[in-house]
């Protein structure tokens, strides 16, 4: 194995027996850190602090990770003008506040054969949030519903390009 001491100096390659030895007398720990590497690399430490950086290093990485919500929104084909209104202020609201929608169209008894009405419905929340977002992801018609994804547009551009990339 490739020994590496606590000052980050190389001490070459040995077995392990013998990099045990001198870990020994220096009083620190032997901590293989790429086990993967050929031959394994291991370095003389204090295991204790190895770990203690470890959790503060991921500790750190999830302060800076943004957890982003996603609310979701019901709503039926033959939707009411003022029902409608209400419900497209909380869309936009949502989408302004950088959260994800999961808009849910709603199909009940013989609603499931004008599936166009849920279709028409969709272009018509589109076209009136397309300034603050748009789909990211759409289903289709899955038992009596349709789901679809909306993110406010700083996600949707990424989503496009990345399947441009793709092609």
């Amino acid at each position: 194995m490739r020994v590496v001491g606590e000052d980050g100096k190389q001490l070459g390659i040995m077995p392990t027996a013998q990099a045990l030895r001198i870990a020994r007398e220096r009083n620190l720990d032997l901590v293989e850190v790429a086990p993967n590497a050929n031959p394994p690399v291991c370095k003389i430490m204090d295991y204790g602090k190895f770990k203690y950086e470890q959790a503060r290093k991921e500790k750190e990485n999830k302060k800076s990770q943004k957890v982003i919500e996603v609310k979701e929104i019901k709503i039926r084909p033959n939707i009411e003008e003022h029902d409608y209104q209400v419900k497209l202020r909380k869309i936009r609201e949502f989408l302004e506040k950088g959260y994800k929608v999961r808009l849910i169209i709603l199909f009940k008894g013989r609603q499931l054969i004008y599936k166009e009405w849920g279709d028409k419905l969709l272009e018509r929340i589109l076209k009136d949030i397309e300034d603050l977002g748009g789909v990211e992801k759409q289903s289709p018609l899955i038992g009596t519903s349709m789901i679809i994804m909306l993110a406010p547009k700083k996600f949707v551009k990424k989503v496009v390009l990345e399947e441009v990339k793709n092609e």
